[in-house]
């Protein structure tokens, strides 16, 4: 396991100056609430965390390598896992839709089936197999995309808002995903305001102020 570490991190859009971040480390096994204003960069530094987006200036450390982070290196890419607020599912079908990551990765047909059955098993899927993607609702979209990071056995999991918009049910629903989801070899980072997940069991809360992440602390401080 290796602690993600962000060095000297800069972004701005135009005159402004969205990041200014000197020091981050995500330690390996951690999981942690990214929390902040609107506009205050929380979706910003997820993509670039996992280089989706490039700061303008900045260094990275994951285990004993140093980036820079143009170009992000494509061994940080198998390991880091970005799941977006409002993720994209393909019109084929649900099983399909997990088995994306997998594909693209080589592995052979029959892990990949043992894979993805396990994923569906996992959020509770079943019913939703025969569902054409496009008619699922947005919490049911959410529960495939958790599912379609969680079969990666991602080592840095990025979530942006994953509860956000949400119904009282399906956002229950996609917090007890996330309490198993947040595995003790996995680094996460939730991007959201959501006071219940900035209060799960061993949370600790960055806040992103004034471009800078504050120091961390325990969601119960």
């Amino acid at each position: 396991m290796s602690t993600l570490t962000v060095n000297t991190l800069r972004k701005s859009f135009g005159q402004r100056r969205l990041l200014s971040i000197e020091t981050l480390s995500l330690v390996a096994g951690k999981s942690y609430a990214l929390t902040g204003e609107n506009g205050s960069g929380k979706s910003t530094l997820l993509r670039i965390l996992a280089g989706i987006e490039a700061p303008d200036s900045g260094r990275g450390h994951y285990g004993a390598a140093s980036f820079d982070w143009q170009p992000y290196p494509d061994s940080l890419r198998r390991e880091v896992i970005y799941v977006h607020q409002q993720p994209y599912l393909f019109h084929t079908s649900v099983a399909d839709n997990i088995a994306y990551g997998l594909r693209a990765r080589g592995v052979g047909p029959g892990q990949r089936e043992r894979l993805i059955a396990a994923a569906i098993a996992w959020a509770r899927l079943e019913r939703l197999l025969t569902t054409p993607p496009q008619k699922l609702s947005g919490g049911e979209r959410q529960r495939v995309a958790l599912a379609r990071a969680w079969v990666l056995s991602p080592k840095v999991l990025l979530l942006d808002e994953p509860t956000a918009n949400l119904d009282a049910e399906s956002r229950q629903q996609t917090i007890d995903l996330l309490q198993g989801l947040c595995a003790p070899q996995c680094t996460t980072v939730v991007a959201c305001h959501d006071r219940d997940l900035i209060a799960m069991p061993g949370m600790q809360r960055l806040h992103l102020v004034g471009g800078r992440i504050e120091q961390p602390s325990t969601a119960a401080e």
